[in-house]
């Protein structure tokens, strides 16, 4: 009755008020009475239609199948007794930002790969370089991998020890001529938009980048990192600052060679 205050009547139950005239308002006006009716159905009915349905165990058979008969390679997917399937992913690499690898870390070995050893973690010495531009990276993976386990999977596979939070996994396509690039939500499942887009990587690929959320979440990073990130910029400030007087040196060397060139001519 003072605040009109009013709710969903599936909020009811969170809902506490602290009433300054607690006894008016529950003279005038019942608890019931402050409720509204729930969020239009039809609104919930319409995402609930977008949605497409799971497909069946049967259905799923059927892409496998039509799957593997389109694949010129080895790296075929399997159907398993619980209707799940494993198989197999390619990412692209496209890193413009050096990553913090472990310092003086030997390579993986098959051992520390079957023994799950995390190189990472046996020292506290960090490093920071560039991955090879477009680097390629194939990894098995099941129907229930989630965006966000490939993301940690390649991370772990080249020993970057950066949040993973700092990456984001796109799919790239290809569309009358254009190539377009969608990030994916980590819960999305990538095997499965394989399985759809069939093997064909000119249809569909998927492309690890940095996270460009719009604005850089700097507490993320850490002071060594930051460090690093100061120096790269002032090398890249220096190397522009040459690349601009080397311009107009090589300017100045061919307007000073027109003049001498047009003293000798006559008018």
């Amino acid at each position: 009755a003072d605040c009109r205050y009013t709710c969903h009547q599936e909020c009811r139950s969170l809902i506490q008020l602290d009433c300054r005239r607690p006894g008016q308002c529950q003279s005038q006006l019942s608890p019931e009475s402050t409720l509204v009716p729930p969020c239009s159905q039809n609104v919930t009915q319409t995402v609930e239609e977008e949605k497409p349905e799971p497909p069946t165990v049967q259905e799923i058979k059927q892409k496998i199948e039509k799957y593997n008969a389109k694949v010129t390679n080895c790296l075929l997917m399997k159907l398993n007794d619980d209707g799940t399937y494993t198989g197999f992913i390619k990412v692209h690499l496209k890193l413009r930002r050096p990553v913090t690898v472990p310092a003086g870390i030997r390579p993986q070995s098959i051992y520390d790969a079957l023994k799950e050893v995390n190189l990472a973690q046996m020292t506290d010495k960090r490093t920071s370089f560039y991955l090879p531009l477009d680097a390629i990276k194939q990894l098995h993976i099941s129907s229930t991998t989630t965006v966000s386990e490939v993301i940690q999977g390649l991370l772990k596979k080249f020993m970057v020890v950066d949040n993973p939070q700092k990456f984001a996994l796109f799919k790239e396509m290809r569309k009358d001529g254009q190539v377009l690039f969608q990030k994916l939500p980590l819960t999305e499942f990538p095997l499965y938009l394989r399985l759809l887009a069939g093997p064909d990587t000119d249809v569909l690929s998927f492309v690890l980048k940095e996270n460009e959320t719009g604005e850089v979440e700097w507490d993320a990073f850490s002071i060594p990192e930051l460090q690093n990130f100061l120096m790269i910029l002032d090398k890249e400030e220096k190397d522009k600052i040459q690349q601009v007087h080397r311009k107009y040196e090589r300017f100045k060397q061919r307007l000073q060679q027109t003049l001498k060139e047009a003293r000798g001519k006559p008018g």
